[in-house]
């Protein structure tokens, strides 16, 4: 947001509000030069200009505060925190605004806040589920069950959180009803905050790692030499993760490490063996970013499945009369 802009707003607002002073300050006898001003409705015309300016004042001032509030607060933040400090300065300086426009128009600020009161109470009634999501985004805000950019699934809505607003969470939808395979389907999906506190809410490489887990599922024959097979796995999995797995893996054991969970975590990549009716299936399992899982497990499935066609004597497949 343009700096300047926002010293300008201020200065203006500065303006109409030392404008409002002097109007008020003038002297109302007939010599006045404000004496020959028109009326408005019977009413005279400059306590309506005096209350215009003062709330030109006060929503030009909010403006240009925000403005440079949130210039001060961003400017060496993220993209998630940005999006958190521009919604909370927009409620806190908007709230501001408004008891302060209300106030200095109708001059009553105890009876402004008793009003303000009665109607709040009234509104709780009228607008639960509204308040509730309001009360949700507070929530969202403190404990950071997810943010800008992750990946989540809250109730059946599965997709990259591109907005989180006070009354809702607005998603980019993966898979859904017209994609598969973790794929953008291009469709928004606007989910109502209140869903956070009656729904469960999945994160994928929310708890501290920006990392999940990923298995591939390879069926071969009873006569396959496992052992031979498994570390075949194993060694073309590390050589196409590499380092990235590593740094992978430093994440998820630091985020555990802040837990009081106990878990061994693999260096590389792992193969389980699983015996099935007809097949023995090998499952390698990795980590991977939750946006690289698909494409990492295409590139791994065809890398492992030519390797496997090279040693045609050690690694077989099932065969099945089945169509």
């Amino acid at each position: 947001m343009n700096r300047r802009v926002a010293i300008g707003s201020v200065l203006v607002g500065i303006v109409c509000a030392a404008g409002a002073g002097l109007l008020s300050a003038a002297d109302p006898a007939p010599a006045s030069p404000f004496a020959a001003l028109p009326t408005l409705l019977g009413i005279p015309l400059v306590p309506v200009v005096v209350k215009g300016l003062l709330l030109a004042a006060i929503l030009f001032v909010a403006y240009g505060l925000y403005a440079l509030t949130l210039a001060a607060l961003t400017r060496h933040a993220s993209k998630r925190r940005a999006h958190d400090a521009r919604n909370v300065l927009r409620l806190a300086f908007g709230l501001a605004a408004t008891v302060t426009a209300l106030a200095a128009l109708t001059q009553q600020w105890l009876g402004l806040l008793l009003s303000l009161g009665v109607v709040g109470f009234a509104i709780t009634f009228a607008l639960q589920q509204p308040l509730l999501s309001l009360i949700a985004w507070g929530y969202i805000l403190l404990k950071r069950p997810y943010g800008v950019g992750d990946r989540v699934r809250i109730g059946e809505a599965k997709g990259d959180v591109i907005a989180v607003d006070f009354l809702v969470t607005t998603i980019w939808e993966i898979n859904g009803e017209l994609v598969s395979t973790n794929q953008p389907s291009g469709r928004v999906i606007t989910v109502p905050n209140g869903l956070v506190l009656s729904s469960e809410v999945v994160n994928f490489g929310g708890g501290g790692s920006p990392s999940v887990w990923n298995e591939i599922a390879f069926q071969v024959a009873f006569e396959t030499d496992l052992t031979f097979a498994r570390e075949l796995m194993r060694e073309e999995a590390a050589d196409y993760l590499g380092a990235e797995m590593a740094r992978h893996v430093d994440a998820y054991r630091e985020a555990l490490a802040e837990t009081p969970v106990e878990l061994e975590v693999a260096d590389g990549p792992s193969v389980n063996v699983a015996q099935r009716e007809s097949w023995v299936e090998l499952r390698l399992r990795y980590l991977a970013h939750p946006r690289r899982g698909q494409r990492v497990k295409n590139d791994l499935y065809e890398r492992i499945l030519a390797r496997f066609n090279e040693h045609p004597d050690r690694i077989a497949f099932p065969v099945s009369r089945n169509r």
